[in-house]
């Protein structure tokens, strides 16, 4: 079984900079730089010959490339508790329609519609009961946003679960181009 997801990796300079600012929330798991992306879709646990439909029909999305900036800082919460620590991305417009064309290309290979609400952002640390406060961290980079960075191709990721957390290997990385006339 392959476990995957599509995913826009940030350019250096957008790694940099959070990598910097990771640090202040106590018994945190902080993410390293092969962890930082931007989800577009996740899609799970899939078998070798579904992997390469998805490969070939995420080859097939077209859309002109575009650029986001980094902006504004969250939390997703789980039971009641933190879960994660996330810095957020606009505009939007742009991003969700890459996010539709992927989950459109998907569904033509039989993976359901994704039925949760995008929400854009990078995950900077993952969060449970035995971490710190991060009121100061929030307060601290709260504001935080970048310049504008061209988004010029996304990835098909697979993840690999282990006792650390989570680690990356990008399978296929697709370039942003118009449709073709």
């Amino acid at each position: 079984m392959h476990r995957l997801f599509a995913a826009i990796r940030p350019p250096d300079s957008i790694r940099d900079r959070l990598l910097d600012i990771m640090d202040g929330v106590k018994r945190a798991r902080w993410q390293d730089d092969d962890q930082l992306h931007l989800t577009l879709r996740f899609i799970g646990e899939v078998e070798r010959e579904v992997a390469r439909d998805i490969a070939a029909a995420l080859g097939r999305v077209r859309q002109e490339p575009f650029e986001i900036a980094l902006e504004g800082v969250g939390t997703f919460d789980s039971g009641g508790r933190r879960g994660s620590l996330w810095i957020g991305v606009r505009p939007h417009d742009k991003l969700k329609a890459l996010h539709k064309r992927v989950d459109g290309a998907l569904r033509t290979v039989g993976v359901a519609p994704d039925r949760r609400a995008f929400l854009p952002h990078i995950t900077i640390a993952r969060l449970n009961r035995r971490s710190g406060e991060i009121g100061a961290f929030l307060a601290t980079h709260g504001g935080i946003a970048s310049d504008p960075f061209r988004v010029e191709d996304f990835c098909l990721y697979e993840s690999f679960l282990g006792g650390e957390g989570a680690s990356y290997e990008i399978v296929e990385r697709y370039r942003l181009e118009p449709e073709r006339g």
